[in-house]
């Protein structure tokens, strides 16, 4: 099978999105499969000229014969493409709709959540990465259930975190800082605790939006704990890795998430968490493997929060059931296979 993906340049981007488009890549190469990458420039997911003329010129640069992909931060860069996607026989990948992205004002959600429910009409399947994307396109999308699979990312075995060796709780957080990650909710959340010993470490790339990481570290000072909070930018997994070995808990207070590969990572690593019930996320976390608040609610995270940071002991109990429950989850392998399967339909 000959497979052309269509993704918004570059391609070794940091994130969890384009880290699952990479391991599916190097799967099916892997199995035998041709996969040949096309990374469009230009701006994305809200399109500017040079991203829609790349768009154009991908459609015209096709293999024959290739069954084409194209990621769903790419997809909007096709609008006036409708025909073509359908003789083609596109497929698309979708993380989670551009339109659930936070930030936007409400008609430029409605205009983008109209394009995006005519174009996923254009194509011939949809990949989507958690039941509740699945759900979603289905809802307000109008996409037959039918013609969507689901294929969640695999997990990598990864040694138990060892945690730190100090005395307080070392919260680890990784995500994009861009305003859906809620990082900014984090922090108030953390500010409350200001009778315990913690730290945190924010793991994510500042570039998509440098206002709002820019902010983020204004807020840590106006916070007062900004001695407590380490940015450490984006990092490869090699240079992640000790991080997630030294940390006690991981936290993210995500508006939405499509799936949750990170907290999908610190499961896989024997980590209690932290996160909100923003999309996919919570469904990763059972009742005893952390907590879950509603998202946007700095007040309840930091209250669910308080319990983990202060106690090692609480932090060890759910622990052990975070570790059993990483043991279940599926490794890249059965979903390459799986992903594979959706193509082949």
């Amino acid at each position: 099978m000959h497979v052309a993906l269509i993704v918004p340049a570059p391609f070794d981007t940091i994130s969890g999105g384009y880290e699952y488009d990479r391991r599916i890549v190097a799967g099916l190469e892997a199995q035998g499969h041709t996969v040949s990458v096309l990374a469009l420039p230009g701006q994305h997911p809200l399109p500017d000229a040079a991203a829609r003329e790349a768009a154009c010129a991908a459609m015209d640069r096709l293999p024959d014969g290739a069954r084409c992909v194209i990621d769903g931060l790419a997809l909007p860069a096709f609008e006036g493409l409708d025909d073509a996607l359908a003789a083609r026989g596109a497929i698309g990948l979708i993380h989670h709709p551009t339109a659930a992205e936070t930030g936007m004002e409400a008609d430029q959600r409605a205009r983008r959540q109209a394009l995006e429910r005519r174009l996923f009409g254009r194509l011939r399947r949809l990949v989507v990465t958690s039941e509740h994307t699945a759900e979603a396109l289905a809802g307000p999308f109008g996409v037959d259930p039918a013609r969507i699979d689901i294929v969640v990312p695999g997990t990598d075995d990864a040694p138990r975190s060892t945690g730190s060796a100090g005395s307080g709780c070392a919260i680890l957080s990784v995500g994009t800082l861009i305003p859906r990650k809620g990082h900014d909710v984090l922090l108030r959340a953390l500010a409350r605790l200001f009778d315990l010993d913690w730290s945190l470490t924010i793991v994510g790339a500042p570039d998509p939006d440098p206002v709002h990481a820019a902010s983020l570290r204004a807020l840590a000072e106006a916070l007062g704990v900004a001695r407590q909070v380490h940015f450490a930018g984006a990092l490869s997994p090699a240079e992640l890795a000790p991080l997630w070995q030294a940390a006690d808990l991981f936290a993210l207070a995500t508006h939405h998430e499509g799936y949750g590969m990170a907290i999908a990572e610190a499961l896989k690593r024997g980590l209690p968490v932290a996160v909100t019930a923003g999309g996919a996320a919570a469904t990763l976390v059972g009742p005893e493997a952390g907590v879950v608040c509603q998202p946007g609610d700095h007040d309840q995270l930091s209250k669910a929060m308080r319990r983990l940071v202060f106690s090692r002991e609480l932090r060890q109990e759910m622990g052990e059931v975070a570790w059993q429950t990483g043991r279940a989850l599926p490794s890249w392998t059965q979903q390459v296979e799986r992903f594979a399967a959706a193509l082949a339909n």
